[in-house]
C-alpha cells in the first residue's frame, strides 16, 4: 500500500474538492485523480467517492475507509514523533569484547572517559576467548573486541595496538622464585595454570606434549593468581595483569609477547558513538607512554 496515496485520500475526504485538496498537497489535480484510481483499484476496485454535479462526496465504503486511515495515519505520525525527539537522547550500547590481559586499567580508563563525556553511552564488555570474541564480531553481537592473534578470515579487520611482555607468575616458594628472568623451556614438565582459550596461541610451541601438566584451566587473571598462591601451579600472564599479591612473585620470560588487536568487522557501518569510542581507544594506545621492554604501535 502506498503511503501517499493514503495521505492522499486522507486530504481529499476532508474537503471533497479535487481541485483544493491538490492544493493543499503541491501537486496537480491529474496527478491526484490518478493516484485515488489507484487506491481504489488496490482495493479491489471499491469506489471511495462518488461525484454530486460538480463535486465529489465520499461513499459509505470511503467513510469507513477514512476512519481507519485517519487513524493509522495518526499512529504513524505519533511513531515518527517519537522517534525524531528520541534520537539524540535514546541509549546508544557499546558492545566491547576483551582477552584476558588486554590492558584492563588502560581500558577502563578511557570506557570511564568516554561514559562521562557521552551521557547516552552504555557499556556492555564481555571477557573471552580471542577464538569466541572474533565469532560474536562475526554474528555482530559485538560492535569490537581487543584480541592477541589474528587470522585469514576477510569478514574481520585487525588494527595492530601495542606488544607487550609476558611474565612468569610463580608461587614464593618455588625452586625459581628468585631468578632474574626465565626461559619458557625452563618450566616444561612443571604443574601450570593455563588460560585455556589462548595458551594454544600463544605458548603453541611450549604447550606442544605438555598437556599432561596443564592442571587448571582458567578465563581470568585474577583466578589464575589465586591458583598460583596457593601453590597449584605457575601461570604465565602479560605485563598489564602484573601487580603486587601476596603469595605470588613474577619473573620476566625471555622473549615472549603478546600482541593486542582491534577487531570490528569489515565494512560494518557503525554509529558515530560507537566509533567514536573505537577510535578513542586507539588513540589512547597511541599516545600512552612507552613501559620499559613494551613495543606500542603508532604506525596504524
Amino acid at each position: 500500500m502506498n503511503y501517499n496515496y493514503l495521505r492522499y485520500f486522507s486530504v481529499l475526504a476532508q474537503v471533497e474538492h479535487y481541485t483544493l485538496a491538490a492544493a493543499r498537497l503541491g501537486i496537480s489535480q491529474p496527478s491526484l485523480s490518478s493516484a485515488i484510481h489507484s487506491l481504489e483499484d488496490e482495493l479491489g476496485g471499491v469506489k471511495l467517492f462518488e461525484k454530486v454535479g460538480r463535486n465529489i462526496r465520499l461513499t459509505e465504503e470511503g467513510r469507513y475507509y477514512r476512519e481507519q486511515v485517519d487513524a493509522a495515519l495518526q499512529q504513524l505520525n505519533t511513531a515518527s514523533q517519537t522517534l525524531h525527539e528520541s534520537k539524540n537522547s535514546a541509549p546508544v550500547v557499546i558492545r566491547l569484547g576483551l582477552v584476558s590481559g588486554a590492558q584492563e586499567g588502560l581500558v577502563a580508563q578511557e570506557v570511564t572517559d568516554y561514559a562521562r563525556q557521552n551521557p547516552r553511552v552504555r557499556f556492555q564488555i564481555t571477557e573471552s576467548s580471542a577464538d569466541s570474541l572474533m565469532d560474536m564480531v562475526r554474528q555482530e553481537k559485538l560492535d569490537m573486541a581487543l584480541v592477541d592473534t589474528t587470522n585469514r578470515d576477510r569478514t574481520l579487520h585487525f588494527r595492530k595496538l601495542c606488544e607487550q611482555n609476558f611474565y612468569v607468575a610463580l608461587p614464593t616458594d618455588h625452586l625459581y622464585a628468585t631468578r632474574s628472568k626465565l626461559m619458557y623451556q625452563d618450566l616444561q614438565g612443571q604443574p601450570q595454570v593455563t588460560f585455556h582459550y589462548d595458551m594454544d596461541n600463544t605458548f603453541e610451541q611450549w604447550a606442544a606434549g605438555h598437556d599432561e601438566k596443564n592442571v587448571c584451566a582458567v578465563n581470568t587473571a585474577q583466578t589464575a593468581l589465586s591458583m598460583v598462591a596457593a601453590g597449584f601451579g605457575f601461570c604465565f600472564l602479560p605485563e598489564s595483569c602484573v601487580q603486587p599479591r601476596e603469595g605470588v612473585v613474577f619473573v620476566p620470560l625471555e622473549n615472549w609477547h603478546q600482541a593486542l588487536y582491534m577487531c570490528i568487522l569489515y565494512d560494518k557501518w557503525l554509529e558515530p558513538p560507537v566509533w567514536g569510542f573505537c577510535e578513542g581507544l586507539v588513540q589512547r594506545f597511541r599516545t600512552q607512554p612507552k613501559l620499559e621492554n613494551d613495543h606500542w604501535y603508532t604506525d596504524i
